[in-house]
């Protein structure tokens, strides 16, 4: 319940006074303004790179392959568009970091290492790995 509560109630109070403070060193509207650029940077940049995700995650599945990786990747990017349309400099800092491609598979790789591998109940202590039956076959016409 304190993580909802400090996102919810926390994050904005702690934005609405980066936007003061900064409001009231370089004015009203150059904050304003440097608001609605970020925004409009962001999505520039968002766009770009889903598209690349994309292209990667159709290459993917034309060579037979699971793009789990590359969903992921989609995901970190569309949680990067949603911090930078967010009004406020702390968002937007952690939307332009979510940008960089390197950062983003850092923390793919590090919450693909926090889920365990499935296990295969009639071997515990081994990772699951696939069933295959092998035998023949003929068609009765």
């Amino acid at each position: 319940m304190l993580p909802l509560f400090l996102i919810f109630v926390g994050l904005p109070l702690i934005e609405l006074y980066a936007l003061i403070k900064v409001g009231s060193v370089i004015g009203a509207l150059p904050t304003i303004g440097l608001s609605i650029l970020t925004a409009i940077l962001g999505t520039w940049l968002v766009r770009r790179q889903g598209f690349s995700v994309l292209m990667r995650v159709r290459e993917s599945m034309d060579r037979g392959e699971v793009p789990a990786l590359e969903m992921m990747d989609g995901a970190l990017l569309l949680l990067a568009g949603l911090m930078l349309l967010l009004p406020g400099f702390l968002t937007d800092v952690v939307g332009f970091l979510l940008l960089v491609p390197p950062l983003r598979r850092l923390l793919i790789v590090r919450y693909a290492r926090m889920i365990p591998a499935p296990r295969d109940p009639l071997r515990p202590g081994r990772p699951t790995s696939p069933r295959v039956i092998e035998g023949n076959y003929r068609r009765d016409d």
